[in-house]
């Protein structure tokens, strides 16, 4: 299970690394689009953006329909939950140690202003 969850998250992350591809799953959040569509509104060729929307479809991230002579883009049923799920668990483990490296810091600030005093006394 943790190699598939690796597996996949590589390719999501892959997919996501790229801005056009970024860029693509943001339009297609606003609603569904042509490839023609797409690679007009990224002024770049079909043949460029359809090699970027196989990727994200290989990760889940987009699925295509094609009617007639025109390939329909919509946002895939992934919806990021696993990469969502493994970035919180990452969050929460740096929020974690960031609340006890803000304790620390807190302690050394008091010590230094107890020092002064005693200093100053």
């Amino acid at each position: 299970m943790v190699q598939f969850l690796s597996s996949r998250l590589n390719v999501s992350f892959a997919a996501l690394s790229d801005a056009t591809r970024r860029g693509v799953l943001e339009q297609l959040g606003r609603g569904d689009a042509s490839i023609t569509e797409l690679a007009g509104k990224f002024d770049m060729t079909l043949t460029g953006m359809k090699k970027h929307v196989r990727v994200l479809e290989q990760a889940g991230l987009v699925t295509t329909q094609k009617v007639g002579r025109v390939r329909t883009c919509t946002l895939g049923i992934s919806r990021l939950a696993e990469e969502t799920a493994w970035i919180e668990e990452y969050r929460r483990l740096w929020a974690s140690r960031f609340d006890v490296l803000d304790q620390i810091v807190e302690e050394l600030k008091q010590r230094e202003t107890f020092d002064e005093r005693r200093e100053t006394e």
